[in-house]
Parts: C-alpha cells; structure tokens; sequence
C-alpha cells in the first residue's frame, strides 16, 4: 500500500514538471512573440514619422545685423550611442564674433570664407587663420573670437557641438567675456566693489568698459563710430603689430590714452594672460592649434563615380579629446555610395550641394525613410542601420558630417566587389538566401564598381516598372 502511494506521487510529480516545463516553453514562446510584436510596432510606430531621421528644427541661439548662429539639436533617443548637436555661424564681411567662452567642445568647418580665430591656452594668445576646408576645435571652457576676414565674403562656418560636459544636457551656453548692455559680459554679475577691486580701477572706468557694447554678441567693424572702435582698431592691425600693441598695453600704457588703455590692459590680462617677452611675438603660433584642411586631403577612395574621405584622431589628433570623426562624400550625378552600414558610430551629414535621395533601413528589413536630399539639409543615421545615399542625375551631391568615434568607421558595404557578401560568397551564404552557390555568384559577381558605384534608374524601369520620383 505504500509503495502504491509512493509510486502515484512520483508520477503525479513527473506530470506536474512536464507540466510546468511545457507552461515555460508555452509562455517562452508567447514571451518571444510579444518581444517581436513589440519591436515591429516600434519599428512601425518610427516609420509613420516619415521625417524622423532628418533634424529639421533648429533654434536661434543668436542674431544681430553682422550675423546669426543657430543649432539642430540631435534627438534623444536611446539609439543614439553619442548625442552631437550641429550647428551654423554665419558671418557678414568684416565682423567679430566677440570673446568668449562655451560649455560645450566645438570641432568647426570652415564651408566658405576667411576666418581668424584667436584661442586662449595656457594663458597665451594663439592666432590662426582658417581657410575654406578647415578644421578646427575649441575646447570647452577656452575663450576664443572670431573674426570675418574674407573681403566682401560671408563666412559661413559648420560646428559639430558636444554637450556632454554642458551645464543643460543638451543645451549650449555662450559665456561672454567682452560685452556690455548686450550683451553681457560674465564680469558684470559681480559687485562693482569686487570689479574695482580686482582690476585696481575708479568706478566710472569701470562703467566705461562694462556699459558701452550694445550691438550683440557678432558686431560690424565698419562703423569707426560704433561700440566696437576698439576691437575695430584692434584688429585693423598687422598680426605681428597686434601682438606688440597687445604688450604695450599690458606693460606701458600711453599717459594721454590712461582711463581707454588701463582699462583695456586689465581686461586684456584677465583674459589672454601676460605677454612677458618678444619670444611671445615671434612664436605666437605655437600657441596657437593647427587647422586640418579637407580640401588639401587626398580622398580615401576615389574612381570615375565619386569620392570619399574620413579624418580621425589618427589624422588631426584634436579629435582625441573631441571624440569625433569626420567625413566628406562626393558623389557624382547618377552614382550612389553603395548600401552600407556604419558598425563603430552614429553619422551626423549636412548636404553642402547638390540633390539626391537618403534611404535608411530599420534592423527587420523595412524601410525606414526615404527622403530627398538639398542643400542645407541635415540627417543622422543610427549606428548599425543600414543605409544609401544617391545623386541626383543631373548634379552632384556633396555631403559634410560627423561621426561618434574619434577611430576609423570601417564602414561595412552590402553591396559592390568589397562587399561583406563578397568576403562571405560560400555555400552558407547560399544556404541563408535559399538559392544555389551558383546562382549566389552570378548575383554577387553582377557589381564590379565597390564603394560608389553607377545608379541604373532605367534597370529599375525594366524591372518593376515603377516610375521614380522626381529628385
């Protein structure tokens, strides 16, 4: 009677753990499927925003009459291994992005124009003068200008902005050191006691440097009758002069020029330090960072289609500290730059000419955007998702960007002779697509161009029959 008992319970148990197994199983399934489902649906619920991949609201951090600088912000998404905001400084001829200093690193392109900066480091003043084609970074917390020197040309700059130390994730704080009325000057927050204490000087001159700026951050130096004379004066002179009045002012201030230049001596040594020898004047530039000119680089590929290039820390060693890399693609019209994917960053492109198309494809094979491509135009593509860009046919298209790593991309094309469905042309290949080695061949072998390759609209007539859009 016992071993009955024994017995019933060992098979009741047995069949209460098939049981249980088979619920796990049953329930990992239904787990797995909602799992699915719900990424489909995010997936889907990404695609009805047709638009989500391009960036097209920008906020006006600042405009006067000589200028205006706006951001894109980038979207705060989880997907997003690195948030970069890009932004865009235009200036008017002969005008002065007055001193300052941000809260975020700036890696700046000069796309046309003249431009002179000054770069506050270690306490010495560099100057450099950058050309179209230039990079160019600003660490966060130096101060800086910039000055419009391009003869009857307007500058127009693009900056990939890292707010990763910001005071506001995501925000991008100007700290003006020179300003007055408007704007500001971060040293009129303090009391005036503190001010004339620190600067060793009257209250009223005092006013006469914190009050007279009142044309906005970017000012004109063509008005000799504005609140800007000074910085006009300032920066009218040869570099090698400018340097030597810079010390004048610090160490022999003019008797008949005293309340203008002790004033003008203690901001100067607040801000660019002191000029202690003519070493100073003679060697200013390595004080100074150097530019990296895209424009003077061979590309990194190139054939009868286009060409590309990317720089790296490995190429400009700022980046080591920004985190970024760079590119410039151009393709020309009717060529595409082949379907790839970008395993290492998040892109960040900005279309400096030309039209075209921009596609994007979401991890399970759906589209995910189809938009067409103009100048000014800025995108951003997801680190893994796979996507191509196309030119118009009847001209080129050039692209300007950024990417989140300061290595090499080592971007993995789908499609064309250096394609990862070359290196991996095998009977597993075959197997996964369901066709024999044979075939599999004939279809990778088809493309003999890699990287940018030729766009046959009229093949994709033949084929489908669908009409293309007007690009």
């Amino acid at each position: 009677m016992g071993k009955r008992v024994m017995v019933s319970v060992l098979v009741l148990a047995i069949v209460m753990c098939f049981g249980v197994m088979a619920m796990a199983m049953s329930f990992d399934h239904e787990d797995e499927d909602w799992r699915r489902d719900h990424r489909e649906e995010e997936w889907e619920g990404h695609r009805r925003h047709r638009h989500w991949f391009l960036l097209e609201r920008s906020r006006l951090l600042l405009r006067t009459e000589a200028g205006e600088m706006r951001v894109v912000r980038s979207v705060g998404q989880r997907m997003v291994d690195r948030h970069i905001n890009v932004g865009f400084l235009s200036m008017e001829p002969n005008s002065l992005f007055i001193p300052q200093y941000l809260d975020s690193s700036v890696v700046l392109f000069v796309h046309t124009g003249q431009a002179n900066v000054g770069l506050v480091r270690q306490h010495e003043l560099g100057e450099r003068q950058l050309k179209a084609g230039d990079l160019y970074r600003i660490p966060a917390g130096s101060t800086f200008y910039l000055q419009n020197v391009g003869e009857g040309q307007r500058l127009e700059l693009i900056l990939s902005i890292d707010t990763s130390d910001s005071l506001r994730m995501g925000t991008l704080e100007n700290f003006f050191i020179g300003g007055g009325t408007y704007p500001k000057s971060v040293l009129a927050g303090f009391d005036s006691q503190v001010l004339t204490s620190a600067f060793n000087v009257s209250s009223s001159e005092l006013r006469h440097i914190l009050t007279r700026q009142q044309e906005g951050p970017i000012v004109s130096l063509n008005n000799s009758q504005s609140s800007s004379n000074l910085w006009t004066k300032f920066l009218s002179m040869k570099e090698q002069d400018r340097l030597q009045e810079l010390r004048k002012m610090v160490d022999f201030p003019q008797e008949q020029e005293q309340t203008q230049t002790w004033s003008w001596r203690k901001l100067l040594t607040s801000m660019f330090g002191t000029i202690e020898n003519e070493k100073r004047k003679q060697n200013h530039h390595e004080h100074s960072q150097k530019a990296y000119n895209l424009y003077a680089r061979r590309p990194d590929f190139k054939n009868n289609y286009g060409s590309s290039l990317s720089v790296d820390e490995s190429d400009y060693s700022p980046l080591q500290n920004s985190g970024i890399g760079v590119y410039l693609v151009n393709l020309n019209a009717g060529s595409m730059l082949a379907p790839h994917v970008n395993p290492a960053a998040t892109e960040y492109g900005v279309v400096l000419r030309g039209s075209g198309s921009l596609q994007i494809v979401f991890p399970n094979g759906t589209l995910a955007m189809k938009a067409k491509l103009k100048p000014g135009r800025v995108f951003w593509v997801p680190r893994y998702f796979p996507f191509v860009q196309v030119a118009s046919n009847n001209e080129q298209l050039q692209i300007f960007g950024f990417t989140t790593s300061k290595q090499p991309n080592h971007p993995q094309f789908l499609a064309g002779s250096s394609s990862v469905l070359e290196a991996l042309r095998g009977p597993e290949l075959a197997a996964a697509f369901g066709v024999s080695e044979g075939r599999l061949n004939r279809f990778v072998n088809a493309q003999r161009e890699a990287v940018i390759l030729p766009y046959n609209a009229e093949r994709h007539h033949e084929s489908h029959g669908i009409p293309m859009a007007d690009w």
